[in-house]
């Protein structure tokens, strides 16, 4: 089969091709998923680039972290799926392989596909959406009546988080650039900030969570407009999180994602309700998946770039 791999570690344009490689074993518990289409994340360039190796690659490695297809073959201890069904799944990422015409999932991870949506729209919403759901529902215990920032509302975790926040029973501001000011408010933003036009310290206070999808001087900044006994979720590092939760008497906390089949069956629920709608900015073809990942690697997307694997 024809998938996206990695012989070592390095910049994406010097080290990632498109080559044959043997299909996955089955194992008991494992749904072998025929690819029609893959998401492609921050996370996946990072990985290509080495920093949550523990050591040198001793075998070529295929990439890739969330995919949407149908069930090809199911381990003998499988039960739930059968032969044939859409599904979508967040890949383990200890496994990766999404980038590929087929990648072996533990069923754990895996659920039924929303039948409203596309495949490629469905493999936008694996990895995006369980971090919004865990960030705001986990992390934050955000509820009616909770106001909420959201940076990046126009990416996809923040995309996902607006809408999931408005779910809960949020008040949501969020910040963006001016071109995507009205996607962000036509998810269901209450307030959208132009972040090149105003500073977000200067016109928000005394918010109860703020979910930072970008760090540096947007996480720094961010300690400002929070309450006191406010929580600041962080999908990156936060440097020196204890002592700056102590300074401005906030919960600090940042988190990785887990994959969690039953959340995603959860929120594919979302979707079918239309509480929940992907935002694919692009579509690449399997054999252009460097270029997939340099343009998310380049930052400033609109939605989700995807790898058409079946398109």
């Amino acid at each position: 089969m024809k998938a996206a791999v990695i012989n070592q570690y390095g910049q994406v344009s010097d080290v990632v091709t498109v080559t044959d490689i043997p299909v996955p074993a089955v194992g008991p518990q494992d749904v072998l998923i025929e690819v029609h289409a893959a998401g492609v994340n921050p996370v996946d360039h990072l990985i290509v680039k080495g920093f949550m190796a523990s050591g040198e690659l001793s075998q070529p490695l295929a990439i890739g972290s969330e995919v949407a297809g149908v069930v090809a073959a199911i381990g003998d201890a499988v039960t739930g799926f059968s032969v044939g069904d859409e599904v979508f799944a967040r890949v383990d990422p200890r496994v990766g392989g999404a980038f590929a015409e087929y990648v072996s999932v533990h069923t754990a991870l895996v659920a039924a596909k929303p039948k409203e949506l596309s495949f490629e729209e469905a493999a936008a919403l694996p990895l995006v959406a369980l971090t919004a759901w865990q960030a705001l529902t986990e992390q934050a215990k955000v509820g009616a009546g909770t106001r909420v920032l959201i940076h990046g509302g126009a990416g996809g975790v923040g995309s996902a988080a607006i809408q999931i926040a408005k779910h809960l029973g949020a008040e949501v501001v969020a910040t963006a650039s001016a071109d995507s000011v009205d996607t962000v408010r036509a998810l269901g933003a209450d307030q959208v900030i132009d972040y090149r036009a105003e500073q977000f310290d200067e016109v928000l206070s005394d918010l109860d969570v703020v979910l930072d999808t970008i760090g540096g001087e947007t996480q720094e900044l961010s300690f400002r407009v929070l309450k006191s006994g406010g929580t600041l979720v962080s999908i990156v590092p936060i440097p020196d999180a204890e002592a700056k939760a102590a300074r401005w008497n906030v919960d600090a906390r940042s988190f990785y994602m887990r994959p969690h089949g039953e959340q995603l069956a959860r929120l594919a629920a979302l979707v079918e309700s239309r509480q929940l709608q992907p935002i694919v900015e692009r579509v690449f073809p399997l054999d252009e998946t460097a270029d997939a990942l340099l343009k998310v690697e380049r930052g400033g997307a609109r939605g989700k770039t995807v790898i058409g694997v079946r398109s």
